[in-house]
């Protein structure tokens, strides 16, 4: 088990896919500030760029800031709505495809949840700018329906949000009410007997207000046999908006009933039997008779396996301009979740898991999980000058209380199941009951952050300078009512230089800081231990050629995490010692532009890892790329048609066992191209589509493990459906 991103016009497409987000678009004026004087004061070449890129802001963006994109000083990728479901997304992994440095299906195809990983970490999942997972599969998933785009902040981020890993975050944006919004039905047929119905109806209610319901109904099986994927998610909201003041609240209820497509495939008849996969040492597939484990093999019992999760989340959004230049604005959310999971599985033995005829011995695990969150993130911004120098400045606090509980019942060595030709049955009676569940630890931890960030303008100098304090506070509470309870605190610091030449060229230079807290207490010392620390330092180049729909982006980084393991360490000496340091270090090229009705999309990264142990980080490949064309033409017989295709590498990917600071077996899962398709019309209000993912139904494996195990990665997704737009 483990823990772990309709055509646009000429315009709009130049804010896509790294810009359409609001944080990192062009500013334009403030509509209740005097428009005339802050245009003939503004620079020349900024207000060529208020020309040439447009777009809403949003308040609960990645960056937590109106930056123009040109002027960040960091990496920020975005995939609007339409570009994903351009792509056929039906994930929030698979919106991130797309995305240079960012892996979205790390472990093949999943139903269970979504787990990327960001510059080779992995990623905490955002919800207009708070976080909401917790733990391990105590949450349920979000639906990318819901959501108006999909952020990707790199780098460390803690001196925004907190605690959190060096390599980034993933923040989705909620679809919300206000105005101007269109109303549709959606109707989808897939393969695998996937049928959807989904609703997006909005209403102007008079004096300010707007209301809004988002809703679907699926209906779905999967690639992997017994499995399901069956959802009921509605999520209405009401908005008061004038010209200074919008208040916006939103309330989500999912209902997902399904089970996990990770049936853990050992590797014997997976990764030992498949020319994609280099195993080491020989030994790990003694008994690998050439019969392989077909990807759709259900390892489970569908007599006993489930994962169905609901949660209820009310989130309250508003902000206020006090002034022309005063702002003040937050998020508020509530948040309560269950998870009734059950599974079976072959268990882990420490060597090949099947033998010869392809027989393993089960595991059946039961966990009943639940988790609640109330959080809060409040600023105030305050845009004013001080001589020479142009301030866009705000100052915060973030407090948030996560309770998770996870009662688990485990037994392993029950029965035979054979891989090949798997016979189900036999489930343990006593598994089933609720009182076979050991009541696990309760777990609450309370974080709280002060903030200041400061956007600075000297002509053509934009600097970026940012700080925050946190404390955090961690209490375990276990079945026996002992109690355990750990503080930390740290501060976190970013700074960025960037220069804007006045033919689009924008260089740039940043530092950025994080912190992770780590539960426990050092064997050594018996002190409690020390959070990771991760710091990065990026330059970087932005290219966006004056009053052209074209921009690129190339940023080089390098990430060091401190206070892990030490690799040193014995296997009889503890090893909590935290002398370990890990380190990636990258570059990473983004591209898009527009011809006429043609646009392109490019996207290339290389990951250089290394651990504590000084082997590559688990399951991260080294290359990946991606490319994505459409066409849209906008006159002529052809209007209302569209046809776009993309490609997208995922380079080799390695695992690796250490044992004491060696490495003792190591698995090598080769790259894949995988191709996708869409081609659609529109006439009126009607809208036709048709999507395929993995056009060529390739067989392949997102990764295989050192531990024994092998996650088909997803095969060919068929979506046809029928839009009606009012």
């Amino acid at each position: 088990m483990y823990s772990r991103p309709l055509a646009a016009s000429a315009l709009s497409l130049l804010s896509t896919p790294l810009l359409l987000s609001a944080p990192v678009l062009a500013q334009s004026p403030d509509p209740s500030a005097p428009t005339a004087d802050r245009s003939a004061a503004a620079p020349a070449d900024q207000m060529v760029e208020e020309i040439v890129v447009t777009g809403t802001l949003s308040r609960y963006g990645a960056a937590k800031a109106a930056v123009p994109i040109v002027e960040a000083v960091r990496s920020i990728s975005i995939e609007t709505e339409q570009q994903f479901r351009d792509k056929g997304a039906l994930t929030l992994d698979d919106t991130l495809n797309y995305t240079a440095g960012v892996v979205g299906d790390t472990f093949g195809f999943s139903s269970r949840g979504d787990f990327p990983t960001v510059r080779g970490f992995d990623a905490a999942e955002y919800r207009d700018g708070l976080q909401v997972l917790f733990g391990s599969y105590n949450n349920t998933r979000s639906d990318v329906y819901f959501l108006d785009q999909v952020e990707v902040l790199k780098g460390p981020a803690s001196v925004l949000y907190g605690k959190g890993t060096p390599g980034g975050i993933v923040n989705a944006i909620s679809k919300l009410a206000g105005p101007d919004e269109e109303n549709e039905l959606l109707v989808d047929i897939g393969n695998r007997d996937r049928y959807q119905v989904s609703g997006d109806l909005n209403a102007d209610l008079g004096n300010n207000l707007y209301a809004r319901l988002v809703g679907i109904y699926r209906n779905s099986g999967s690639q992997v046999d017994f499995v399901h994927d069956d959802a009921l998610i509605f999520m209405p909201s009401i908005t008061y908006e004038t010209a200074r003041t919008s208040i916006t609240a939103m309330a989500e209820v999912i209902d997902r009933d399904g089970d996990t497509a990770h049936q853990f495939l050992p590797l014997t008849g997976t990764g030992c039997v498949s020319d994609q996969v280099t195993v080491s040492p020989a030994a790990f597939c003694a008994n690998a008779t050439g019969q392989r484990i077909e990807d759709d093999t259900y390892l489970g019992d569908p007599g006993f396996n489930r994962y169905d999760t609901n949660s209820t989340m009310v989130s309250l959004l508003g902000h206020h301009d006090i002034t022309d230049w005063v702002t003040l604005e937050g998020v508020a959310r509530y948040k309560k979740g269950r998870s009734d999971y059950r599974q079976a599985w072959i268990g882990f033995t420490g060597g090949p898991r099947i033998d010869a005829q392809g027989n393993g011995a089960r595991t059946f695990y039961v966990s009943d999980s639940e988790s609640e969150q109330a959080a809060v993130d409040v600023r105030a911004r305050w845009q004013f000058e001080t001589g020479p120098l142009r301030h866009e400045l705000f100052t915060g606090i973030a407090y948030q209380h996560v309770q998770t509980d996870n009662d688990t019942a485990i037994q392993r060595g029950v029965g035979v199941l054979n891989a090949y030709r798997p016979v189900y049955g036999n489930v343990p009676a006593d598994l089933l009951d609720p009182a076979a569940l050991a009541d696990g630890p309760e777990q609450t931890a309370q974080d709280l952050g002060l903030y200041v960030n400061n956007q600075i303008s000297l002509g053509r100098w934009r600097a970026n300078l940012g700080l925050r304090y946190d404390d955090t506070e961690t209490r375990t509470v276990d079945a026996t009512d002992a109690r355990t309870e750990q503080d930390d605190s740290a501060a976190s610091f970013s700074a960025g230089l960037l220069y804007k030449f006045d033919f689009g060229l924008s260089p740039y230079a940043s530092f950025a800081e994080s912190f992770n807290p780590v539960i426990g207490t050092d064997g050594l010392t018996a002190e409690p231990l020390k959070p990771r620390e991760g710091r990065q330092w990026e330059v970087g180049l932005k290219y966006q050629p004056p009053g052209t729909p074209t921009f690129i982006t190339v940023a080089l980084f390098d990430i060091k995490e401190s206070n892990l393991p030490n690799p040193s360490s014995l296997i009889d000496q503890p090893d909590s010692q935290q002398e370990g340091d890990g380190r990636v270090r990258g570059v990473e090229i983004e591209a898009l532009t527009r011809w006429r009705d043609w646009s392109f999309e490019a996207n290339y990264s290389y990951l250089d890892t290394e651990n504590a142990d000084g082997v590559d980080f688990d399951s991260v490949p080294s290359n990946q790329a991606s490319a994505w064309v459409q066409y849209a033409p906008s006159a002529g017989l052809l209007d209302g048609f569209r046809v776009g295709g993309g490609l997208r590498y995922q380079g080799e990917n390695r695992s690796t066992a250490v044992v004491g600071g060696v490495p003792a077996a190591e698995i090598v899962t080769d790259g894949v191209v995988l191709g996708d398709i869409l081609v659609g019309y529109r006439y009126r209000q009607w809208d036709v589509t048709l999507n395929m993912r993995n056009v060529t139904d390739k067989s392949y494996y997102g990764t295989c493990l050192a531990r024994g195990d092998c996650f088909p990665g997803e095969r060919r997704t068929i979506v046809a459906r029928l839009g009606y737009h009012f």
